[in-house]
């Protein structure tokens, strides 16, 4: 966090916004985004485990889950 009063802005590109999730891949699209998302929370959640930071332990629990069922119906949809 910083202390200087400045807000951070988010890295966007020309033409991007909300598509509905059908980028190609390696263009940083929103699958791309929960994929990442997915993996990343594990290593996050155990350290929040390893300090028992308890509330952030169950928060973290949540995104995990959020974002593997979000993966899930979107393999499910394209198999169909």
């Amino acid at each position: 966090m910083t202390t200087s009063g400045r807000k951070r802005k988010l890295a966007s590109s020309a033409g991007e916004g909300p598509s509905g999730g059908d980028d190609p891949p390696g263009e940083g699209g929103p699958d791309e985004a929960v994929a990442f998302i997915a993996e990343t929370v594990v290593g996050l959640r155990k350290l929040a485990e390893r300090h028992s930071l308890d509330v952030l332990h169950h928060l973290l629990g949540m995104v995990q889950l959020e974002a593997e069922e979000r993966l899930r119906l979107r393999s499910k949809r394209k198999l169909s």
